[in-house]
Parts: structure tokens; C-alpha cells; sequence
């Protein structure tokens, strides 16, 4: 007996052609995804994903048969645009700090950070006994970011798995590391930040607020006091 795609606990909207009205469903249910879990975290439930995509939750579990399938293609988006974002920088800018810098501006206006798997943003603390990781907010109205134990990733915020997920992951941190490992050899970026610390960044300055524009001020602002901290000053 063949196991469809639903039982398999694939991702059916990559895997079956789609029809007209079918595939504008799908595209209304991942733009409510990215603002519901931009807003809320990865821990707010499929019910709000589907009232904001003003479909059924039925039509949400068609194409994405457990929360889990489609808090994964959300996260691999969202690594995938940074990836993009970090090698336009690369190839467009000559200047290493305007790469970085550019890389980050782009990234955190995209709202990027928010969206961003807890995996990618390890880091390590020297005075804390060892690796901890960002937490995502996972609580409807939590707004901070913080470091808890180094720990599996709870359901409620995103699933580690393998083959797709870490490809895309590497791609990021190699490309990123390149804008790292440049700015720095331009004695631009200070010597102990890491490729960690500029995706810390990256999530950091991306906060929710109800208010679009408030939300776009307070982003910019917090980044340009974050990118004073992270550049090179002479001795």
C-alpha cells in the first residue's frame, strides 16, 4: 500500500501541480504564515495562519499536512532570502564594511530575523558555561529574544531536520562568513564578532510592532546602534 504525500508528512504544495485557484490558496496560506509567525512566533497556532489567509483550516492541512511542514518551508524561505540577500551584498558592494552593512540593512527591513529557525542563531558565551541558542518567541505578545540552555528545538518552534534544512543553512553561514571574514581582514569589523553575532543582529533588530511605520523606525534605529557596536575603532 503507497503512503500519500499527507502521510508521509511532505510538504504537498512542492510535489503536486496545483490548479489556478489551488495555487493562489497556497500563496494567500504562506504570506499569512510570514505575518503570523513574524508577529507571534512559531508557536502561534494553523487557526490564525488560516483566518489571516481567510481560507478554512481544512485548506491549510490540504497543502501543508502537519504545522510542523509548514513552519519548516517557512524557515527555509526566509534562510534561502537571507542567503540571496548576503550574496548580492557580496557581489555588489566593493567596500567590505558596505558589504556587511548592506547585507544587514536589507535583511533586518525585510523582517527576516523574525522569521529566522533558532539553529541558525547559535552562539556562544564564554561567561555562561557554554552554547545557548536566541529563543524565537513561541507565546502570542512575548516581544524579547532571549538565551536559554543549549537545547532540542521544541515542536513548537521549529523541527530540526535534516538534508534540505542544513543545506540551506550552510549556504547562509558560508556567504555570510565571507562578509565577516572580508570586513574583518579590512580592520572594519571588530576581531571577536562572529558569523553567529552578525545573525544575532540580524534577529535582534527586528522587532515586532503593531505599527508599521513605528515597526520600520525602531528597526533602523536599533540597527545603526548595532552596527556602531560591532565596527572597528582605532586604538
Amino acid at each position: 500500500m503507497t503512503m500519500s504525500a499527507a502521510g508521509n508528512g511532505r510538504d504537498v504544495s512542492r510535489t503536486t501541480p496545483l490548479r489556478v485557484d489551488a495555487q493562489r490558496n497556497l500563496e494567500h496560506v504562506l504570506r499569512a504564515a510570514r505575518e503570523v509567525f513574524g508577529e507571534l512566533g512559531y508557536g502561534a497556532p494553523m487557526e490564525d495562519v488560516a483566518r489571516r489567509a481567510r481560507v478554512g483550516v481544512g485548506t491549510v492541512y490540504r497543502r501543508f499536512p502537519s504545522k510542523d511542514v509548514l513552519v519548516r518551508r517557512i524557515a527555509e524561505e526566509e534562510t534561502s532570502r537571507l542567503t540571496d540577500q548576503a550574496r548580492a551584498a557580496l557581489g555588489q558592494e566593493d567596500e567590505p564594511w558596505s558589504a556587511l552593512s548592506r547585507f544587514l540593512r536589507t535583511s533586518v527591513a525585510s523582517g527576516a530575523g523574525r522569521l529566522l529557525p533558532p539553529q541558525v542563531l547559535r552562539v556562544s558565551v564564554e561567561d555562561t558555561g557554554g552554547p545557548r541558542v536566541p529563543q524565537q518567541r513561541t507565546q502570542p505578545g512575548a516581544t524579547e529574544l532571549r538565551l536559554v540552555p543549549d537545547q532540542p528545538v521544541a515542536v513548537a518552534a521549529v523541527p530540526a531536520v535534516a538534508g534540505e534544512d542544513d543545506a540551506g543553512t550552510s549556504a547562509l553561514l558560508e556567504v555570510v562568513g565571507q562578509l565577516v571574514d572580508r570586513a574583518r581582514a579590512a580592520g572594519e569589523l571588530r576581531a571577536d564578532v562572529s558569523v553567529s553575532d552578525v545573525l544575532l543582529v540580524i534577529a535582534t533588530a527586528a522587532p515586532s510592532l503593531p505599527d508599521a511605520a513605528q515597526q520600520a523606525a525602531a528597526s533602523a534605529r536599533l540597527l545603526d546602534i548595532l552596527l556602531e557596536g560591532l565596527r572597528s575603532r582605532p586604538a
